[in-house]
């Protein structure tokens, strides 16, 4: 079966934002140009990860004696996005997630995998007639200033979860919360 492959190589918008309340919020990676929208659910956890490694990627090229890009040390606040998602049609859930560095284009690069469903007969071992592609990609490039603004909204989103009790190091729920001490 050939791969789908969703394709942003200059994306108008590329963001990470959430539906549904605290504690109960599905996050979505998603990228637009023009009328073409992707949505893709990923865990909490991945965007973090995501926003944490862009960063990464670009304070290492910064740092680089004789770097020919213009990497930004701080975030540009012009490519800030803080508005909403587009509508959301997920499109799929992440599974494997890649990030790297194309110096030919000067862009950050994300690719996203679904999320495999394991079936519970199987031993884990490809068959000759198994397809051992994915379905679908998702391939992101972003220019360096989009990526520090895409990583800055990320790590903001994702801090405006629950708030963590300050004793048992867990999230407080909105309807209460019963404080359960760490085991010495």
């Amino acid at each position: 079966m050939p791969t789908t492959v969703h394709e942003f190589d200059w994306p108008d918008r590329v963001i990470v934002g959430t539906v549904g309340v605290p504690g109960q919020r599905t996050f979505y990676l998603q990228v637009r140009t023009g009328k073409q929208i992707v949505s893709i659910a990923l865990e909490k956890q991945q965007s973090a990860q995501l926003a944490e490694k862009i960063d990464e990627i670009l304070d290492q090229l910064s740092t680089i004696d004789g770097n020919p890009f213009s990497v930004p040390t701080s975030t540009p606040l012009e490519l800030v996005d803080n508005n909403d998602l587009d509508p959301v049609e997920e499109q799929f859930r992440a599974g494997v997630m890649s990030l790297g560095w194309d110096p030919a284009t000067a862009q950050i690069v994300i690719e996203a995998y679904p999320l495999e469903e394991v079936d519970p007969d199987d031993d884990g071992f490809l068959e000759d007639d198994d397809d051992a592609d994915a379905s679908e990609v998702l391939r992101v490039r972003m220019p360096v200033g989009t990526a520090r603004a895409f990583a800055k909204r990320t790590r903001e989103i994702v801090g405006a979860g629950r708030p963590i009790c300050v004793i048992c190091g867990q999230p407080i729920d909105a309807d209460g919360h019963t404080c359960t001490f760490p085991e010495a």
